[in-house]
C-alpha cells in the first residue's frame, strides 16, 4: 500500500475511535472535566511509554525543540481546556456544532501547505459535510444561537481554530515521530490534574467508571491521537479533514444501537449528506487523473 495511502487509512482510524467518544464518556458522566481528561491522558501516556520497552531508542522522540512541544500540547491540552470553557458559556449543542468548524478549517487550511493544492470538490465536499452536521443537531432540538452566550460561541470558535491549526501545522513538523506524541499526552495529563486541583471537587471513580476511563485512555484518547499524528503529517489531509465530519454521525448511530438515542430522519439525512461530501472529497483517489490529462494541462 503506498506511503500516503497507508498513513489516510490510519487516520481514518481516529474518526472511527472518536465515534466511541460519546458513548464512553457518558459512562463516567460524574467525573469532573479535567479529571477526567487527567486520568484518560495518563493512561493514552503509558499505552505510549510501554511501548517503549519493545523499540529501544524510540524515547528519544521526546527530545524535540520548544515549538514542537509547544505546538503539541497547545493543540491537546489548549482545545481541551477551551472546549471545556465554552461549555460553561453556551449550551453544549450550539457550542459542539460551532466546533465542529474545525474539519472545514483543515480542508481550507491546507491550501497553504506546500505540496497540498485545493480544488473546489475539496471545498463542496467539506461544506457539505458541515450541512450534515447541522442537520444532525437541528433533528437534534438545535435551539438557536442566544446572544446572551456570545462568549461561550466565540470560546468553540477558538476551539475549532485550535484544532484545525494543530493538525495544520502537524504537516510542517511532519519529520517529527508520532513518539513524541506520548511526551505531549504527558503534559495534557499534567496541566489537566493541575487545573483539576485548581478548579474542581475530586470524585473516586466507581469499577464501570474505571472501566470507561481505560477504555477512553486506550482509544478515542490514546490510540486515536497518535494515529490521528500519523494521518495529518504523511496522509491526505484533506479527505481526513472532511471524514471527520463522520464522527458525529458515528457517534449517534452507537447511541442509537445501544438505545442511548432514536433513530431519526434527521440522522438519515446527516449520514447521505455527510457520505455525498466525504465522496466529493475524495474525488482525486476515486477517479486519479489519466496520464495524457496530466500532459495536456502542460501543452
Amino acid at each position: 500500500m503506498p506511503t500516503r495511502l497507508l498513513a489516510t487509512s490510519i487516520g481514518l482510524i481516529a474518526i472511527l475511535l472518536w465515534a466511541v467518544l460519546a458513548l464512553t464518556t457518558a459512562l463516567a458522566s460524574r467525573i469532573p472535566s479535567f479529571e477526567l481528561l487527567g486520568l484518560t491522558f495518563a493512561v493514552a501516556t503509558a499505552m505510549g511509554a510501554i511501548s517503549w520497552l519493545f523499540r529501544p531508542g524510540a524515547a528519544s522522540a521526546l527530545r524535540q525543540p520548544l515549538p514542537v512541544w509547544a505546538l503539541g500540547v497547545g493543540g491537546l491540552f489548549g482545545y481541551h481546556a477551551v472546549y471545556f470553557a465554552a461549555l460553561k458559556r453556551a449550551p453544549a449543542a450550539e457550542a459542539s456544532l460551532i466546533a465542529y468548524l474545525w474539519p472545514l478549517l483543515i480542508v481550507l487550511f491546507s491550501a497553504m501547505l506546500p505540496g497540498e493544492r485545493l480544488r473546489w470538490y475539496h471545498v463542496a465536499g467539506a461544506l457539505l459535510g458541515f450541512a450534515g452536521v447541522l442537520v444532525l443537531g437541528l433533528s437534534k432540538g438545535l435551539s438557536g444561537f442566544d446572544t446572551a452566550a456570545m462568549p461561550g460561541y466565540l470560546l468553540a470558535l477558538a476551539c475549532a481554530f485550535i484544532w484545525s491549526g494543530y493538525s495544520v501545522l502537524s504537516r510542517r513538523f511532519k519529520a517529527v515521530p508520532t513518539d513524541a506524541v506520548v511526551g505531549f499526552c504527558g503534559m495534557t495529563c499534567l496541566l489537566a490534574l493541575l487545573f483539576h486541583g485548581l478548579f474542581e471537587e475530586t470524585i473516586w471513580p466507581e469499577p464501570k467508571e474505571w472501566l470507561a476511563i481505560i477504555g477512553l485512555g486506550l482509544g478515542p484518547v490514546g490510540l486515536a491521537f497518535y494515529a490521528w499524528d500519523r494521518g495529518v503529517k504523511h496522509g491526505d489531509i484533506r479527505l481526513l479533514g472532511v471524514a471527520s465530519y463522520a464522527t458525529p454521525v458515528l457517534s449517534t448511530l452507537i447511541l442509537v444501537l445501544v438505545g442511548f438515542a432514536p433513530l431519526s430522519l434527521g440522522l438519515g439525512l446527516a449520514v447521505l449528506l455527510i457520505v455525498g461530501g466525504a465522496l466529493l472529497a475524495s474525488r482525486d483517489q476515486l477517479f486519479p487523473p489519466r496520464k495524457e490529462d496530466i500532459e495536456a494541462a502542460f501543452d
